[in-house]
């Protein structure tokens, strides 16, 4: 149902006590710099802004291989909150190797997995951003695909 490398995520979240799961949450995030764009690559659509239920601007990069399989780079500016800069670093490697249209269908239910229940009920704005801003550049890419082939 999941990709498989957001799957074993997913796994390692879910039997961890609270206080453990908040420190790996901290701990994504800050790895997060590490899914940003590196010197060389090349992406297909890149949409940096910043959007009224965020802190700072945030980029999204989509980069679809030959084999159509995504790699989602991101950028976070220096306000961006602690959990969107931990989903944003879970995703990134989570939906690695995923195609576009498997990131789009993908079910949003897993996040409570992932962050808890808690945390979700009081930051959902901020929890289900980086997830739909993933999901509209792989729209964006289906759509002109579509487009193209027309």
């Amino acid at each position: 149902m999941y990709p498989t490398k957001l799957n074993s995520i997913i796994n390692l979240f879910e039997i961890l006590p609270e206080d453990e799961r908040r420190e790996t949450l901290v701990s994504y995030a800050d790895n997060a710099k590490k899914q940003e764009p590196r010197e060389g690559e090349n992406f297909e659509l890149v949409d940096v802004r910043k959007d009224e239920e965020c802190m700072d601007t945030v980029g999204v990069y989509l980069h679809v291989g030959e084999n159509g399989k995504a790699q989602i780079r991101m950028t976070l500016g220096p306000e961006v909150q602690t959990l969107t800069r931990s989903m944003s670093a879970i995703l990134c490697k989570g939906l690695e190797g995923s195609t576009p249209r498997e990131i789009l269908d993908l079910p949003s239910d897993f996040v409570t997995r992932i962050v808890g229940a808690e945390l979700v009920r009081v930051r959902s704005q901020t929890i289900y951003y980086v997830l739909t801003r993933i999901k509209s550049i792989c729209k964006v890419y289906l759509d002109r695909q579509r487009m193209a082939a027309a």
